[in-house]
């Protein structure tokens, strides 16, 4: 009998769609499921031939899920150099907690912070929340702490949910840790640059400073570009390269070619490529992500990083290259420190901080598996009343899981998905593509 511990992970994107909830599970599982120890499973959207061309970069597109997966497992061992156990698969499947015995859920993304910023922003934040909450209480396990007396525990219900950081929305009793990593590459350049900055016969660093990301407003640009366009005099003679590609892009290099600065824009590239080992700082005061993946990245590399006092940044102070600023003059003040100073080497303490090995540890900390899984193998007895308590409460949730359905249905769930089938539900193309049997009639 298997007696190892089972852990899926779902996530409503994949490679090579370089996003966040792409790349970030993705290495979850590898560095899971690399001791042995446990059996883990990826689980990630099959896309439509028509909705790839419209969601993966560069044309890609792939026949079947076999031939997805052999990409994603191509891309994952060039960067961590081993050959991990995981499974893949892909959707759909059933209703989360009702096939899995516990549901945990990570929050990636600050939307509320992108509403915000929208029209009628403020009003649609308010509604947003209470939805946010109503689905991760519908997806997520509930368990409950506390005790009253010597012998009864109190129900203090407490939702199976980690925050990346205090940006994000809060939920009850929720837990903020960063519990994700960074790519091994990074960490490997980031040695090479400690080499070369020990060595008198190479300089590490000989550009200055760089921003990239999905270039959009939202994403940064729009603070970057304010504080290079208000502060021109004291800024004088910094030349800094803005690199990403996004729907905002025209509208950013008409405003980089408005200042008196030398601000130079470029097509996105991946932040390992070599064209970017040789940066010294790395400017991000962007205020609307979670953890910043690419600032992680900077730091693993051995740049400076400036980049604002924002609860998204609060994991990555305890690193001496991270130069916090708390306005205006603050963030001219350290971008002009940065480019006059050498980057202080990581430890080899710190460097590990970064890695996904130590992430896992945290994650496996926070969540508790290990004890829930050593829970999970006792059996334990039940009053009548709790019984039926637990089955009012599991028709109500199954309720709102099926108003929540009903509710966004499949194409609203893919549009607001970029086209990821989020509802679980396939189409007849999908199914056929899936190996599923064709019908008209499904059930989750």
């Amino acid at each position: 009998m298997d007696r190892k511990q089972h852990i899926a992970i779902f996530t409503t994107a994949s490679l090579p769609w370089m996003t966040g909830t792409a790349v970030n599970p993705l290495f979850r599982a590898a560095y899971l499921a690399k001791d042995g120890e446990r059996k883990v499973t990826l689980v990630i959207p099959w896309l439509s031939l028509k909705d790839q061309k419209l969601v993966y970069p560069n044309n890609t597109t792939f026949g079947s899920p076999s031939e997805q997966e052999l990409f994603i497992r191509q891309w994952l061992e060039e960067r961590t150099a081993f050959i991990s156990g995981f499974a893949i698969r892909f959707y759909p499947g059933k209703r989360w907690k009702t096939k899995f015995r516990l549901v945990i859920g990570i929050i990636h993304t600050n939307y509320l912070e992108y509403v915000k910023r929208e029209k009628n922003g403020k009003f649609q934040a308010f509604l947003l929340k209470y939805v946010n909450s109503w689905v991760v209480s519908i997806y997520c396990h509930k368990k409950n702490r506390g005790r009253v007396g010597r012998e009864k525990k109190a129900e203090f219900p407490c939702l199976h949910v980690i925050r990346l950081s205090a940006a994000t929305q809060d939920y009850p009793r929720s837990i903020i840790c960063n519990v994700h990593g960074v790519n091994p590459k990074f960490l490997e350049i980031g040695k090479e640059r400690f080499e070369q900055q020990h060595s008198s016969n190479h300089q590490a660093f000989t550009k200055g400073a760089y921003y990239i990301g999905k270039m959009i407003w939202n994403k940064g640009y729009g603070e970057l570009l304010k504080l290079l366009n208000d502060h021109q005099k004291e800024l004088a003679g910094l030349e800094i390269d803005l690199y990403g590609n996004g729907e905002d892009s025209d509208q950013v290099k008409e405003a980089a070619n408005k200042l008196k600065l030398t601000v130079r824009v470029h097509p996105g590239r991946d932040h390992a490529d070599p064209l970017f080992h040789d940066y010294k700082v790395f400017l991000n005061p962007s205020t609307t992500d979670v953890v910043c993946t690419t600032t992680a990245e900077a730091l693993a590399m051995g740049k400076i990083v400036v980049c604002a006092n924002h609860p998204s940044n609060d994991f990555f102070k305890q690193f001496p290259n991270c130069r916090i600023y708390d306005d205006d003059n603050g963030f001219v003040e350290a971008t002009c420190k940065a480019l006059s100073e050498e980057p202080v080497p990581l430890t080899d303490a710190q460097r590990y901080e970064l890695s996904w090995e130590a992430a896992t540890e945290r994650f496996l900390k926070v969540s508790e598996l290990n004890q829930v899984f050593a829970t999970e193998r006792e059996k334990n007895s039940s009053k009548e009343f709790a019984s039926v308590s637990l089955n009012l409460w599991k028709s109500m949730e199954d309720t709102s899981a099926y108003f929540h359905y009903l509710a966004l249905g499949f194409e609203t769930t893919r549009r607001a998905f970029g086209a990821i089938p989020g509802s679980l539900q396939p189409d007849e193309e999908q199914r056929k593509e899936l190996g599923l049997a064709t019908s008209s009639k499904h059930s989750l």
